[in-house]
């Protein structure tokens, strides 16, 4: 056991230092500078103020058309029951048009 550990945590050390000393170097830099890591930049809120915008636009869209699509399917229900009693009494079925087209009267 003790064959392998010495080799193991070598290696660890090494990689440990590979990839900790870059990252311990930036992070002293930052604070260095005192740049604020959640200080968004003027530009970038510009930008996500016009996103949010636009996105509220659509929602608002999306929203529009639904109800339209709502507003379809009540008016296609209430008349369905309609056409199936005409139907049921003997009318004119409901999918066929009413007049022959190329006869009668044109104009």
């Amino acid at each position: 056991m003790a064959d392998i550990l010495v080799p193991l945590s070598g290696m660890l050390m090494v990689v440990l230092i590979v990839v900790g000393f870059p990252l311990a170097r930036a992070h002293a830099k930052r604070m260095e500078r005192g740049v604020d890591p959640k200080i968004l930049p003027n530009d970038l809120v510009d930008r996500l103020t016009r996103m949010e915008q636009a996105i509220d636009s659509v929602a608002l869209e999306v929203e529009r058309i639904s109800e339209g699509q709502r507003f379809t399917t009540r008016l296609l229900s209430e008349r369905a029951p309609e056409s199936i009693r005409a139907n049921a009494a003997g009318g004119a079925p409901a999918n066929l048009p009413l007049r022959a087209p190329g006869g009668g009267d044109a104009r």
